[in-house]
């Protein structure tokens, strides 16, 4: 009997509590509520004015970038890259704008480098055939490298005749008093949820997480789609070295080293399959915000900062572990 769209529609409507019980991101948010309550009570300093405007501004370099991840883990690929690319875009910005150049130039500078990138990863991947893993594995080192290259492996702090609009950007508060970071994030999240919710770049993507042969066989352009979620993921972690060189006020050729494991457990934690098939936008912000509350918790409770690798690494074993179930319930 066939099933038509408006009777596919009812049944999703019907059962919209059971699907937000069994939905990972659904968990993961009580996880976050949960942990501040009990933070706010435990500690003094957790619910205070300067410190959640801290974890706020903190998570959104994480969130940005892992909102560019999460398009590539739907797609059933990996992203090692990111924060080095973090580091080689944020050094080119300084580079440029030390220079004497505006910040308009520094900018499209620092893209144009992060779509180069991403360009590089995704035509080796779609088209050549490599492992996401090995590609990205040998652009984290080459992007690292590159930094040190255009700055002699030096700090940059001066950063020319915008110097302070750069300063602004990343550590202002424009809006009503709302840090510009968390403004940005907001705004790549509603955009980033939107493309994956209603355009038909988004169907494609989940389509090919979800079946790579069979998306090819429908005329998805499988190889183009991949190459633009490539560039996606470096384009977001340029944005987020713009955002985070213009909070530190500094770069250094060490900034972002050990971010993609960090964007890879927010993806993965808010619910992102690395199957492929599976993820959303809101999902790699709660995923996001979990890693820095849990870090901004140890601090705060007394327990030792190496701890945060356990905590962060438990949490995503935890996440598949959640999926797992729920794809066994759901098969039997």
């Amino acid at each position: 009997m066939a099933v038509t769209l408006e009777q596919t529609i009812d049944h999703k409507q019907h059962s919209w509590g059971s699907r937000l019980v069994n939905s990972q991101t659904f968990w993961v948010l009580l996880a976050v509520i949960a942990a501040c309550i009990f933070l706010s009570f435990a500690t003094n300093a957790f619910a205070t004015k300067a410190n959640l405007f801290n974890i706020t501004r903190n998570v959104t370099f994480v969130a940005i970038i892992a909102l560019g991840m999460t398009l590539v883990i739907i797609t059933g690929g990996i992203d090692l890259s990111v924060g080095s690319v973090l580091c080689l875009c944020s050094m080119v910005l300084a580079v440029v704008m030390h220079a004497g150049y505006g910040i308009e130039v520094g900018i499209l500078a620092s893209l144009a480098t992060a779509i180069l990138v991403g360009t590089f990863n995704g035509v080796l991947i779609a088209y050549l055939g490599f492992p996401p893993f090995v590609v990205t594995l040998g652009m984290l080192s080459i992007a690292r490298s590159l930094a040190m290259v255009v700055s002699g492996n030096t700090v940059v702090f001066q950063f020319g005749p915008d110097h302070d609009l750069l300063l602004s950007i990343g550590g202002g508060a424009w809006f009503f008093g709302i840090a510009n970071p968390v403004v940005f994030m907001v705004f790549f999240a509603l955009l980033t949820g939107f493309v994956l919710r209603w355009t038909k770049f988004g169907r494609h993507v989940y389509a090919i997480g979800g079946n790579e042969h069979a998306a090819t066989l429908t005329g998805v352009p499988v190889k183009q789609i991949k190459v633009a979620v490539y560039i996606i993921s470096a384009l977001s972690a340029g944005v987020a070295g713009i955002i985070q060189t213009g909070w530190l006020g500094a770069v250094t050729t060490n900034i972002g080293a050990g971010m993609e494991l960090q964007v890879i457990a927010a993806a993965v934690i808010g619910g992102a399959n690395l199957a492929g098939g599976v993820g959303t936008a809101f999902g790699a912000i709660v995923g996001a915000a979990l890693i820095e509350v849990i870090r901004n918790s140890l601090g705060l409770l007394g327990i030792n900062a190496f701890w945060q690798g356990t905590f962060i690494g438990g949490a995503i074993v935890l996440a598949v572990m959640f999926d797992r179930i729920r794809n066994f319930r759901q098969s039997d």
